[in-house]
């Protein structure tokens, strides 16, 4: 799951930068609170990739997707890639702990053998 997940993130990390970039050609927008806020997700965005196995990793994944879409308000293509990304996360949690528990099992029958 983890690497799914991280994966995932790193594309969100790109996607919220050049959000941040559209977002400073809004004259009602400082740079500096621009810049905040995407920086301040990007951050999450990474620091996430390390905390997806610990407890409360995959929630806060959650609260950044949440935040993605909403940010869709400032650059409305971001509702869209919001909408993708949640999609992305979803199918990463899924998929990434069928996997995890493939690997557990097939570790399981190996060291049975």
């Amino acid at each position: 799951m983890r690497t799914l997940c991280a994966s995932t993130l790193i594309g969100e990390f790109f996607i919220i930068g050049f959000a941040g970039l559209v977002a400073m050609k809004d004259e009602d927008l400082s740079t500096g609170t621009v810049w905040a806020v995407s920086g301040t997700a990007m951050l999450l965005s990474v620091v996430l990739c390390g905390m997806i196995t610990r407890p409360g990793g995959v929630q806060l994944g959650w609260l950044l997707q949440i935040g993605l879409v909403a940010s869709g308000f400032v650059v409305p293509l971001m509702f869209a890639l919001g909408v993708i990304f949640g999609a992305l996360w979803w199918a990463s949690v899924h998929f990434g702990r069928k996997i995890d528990a493939a690997k557990a099992r097939f570790a399981a029958e190996a060291e049975a053998s």
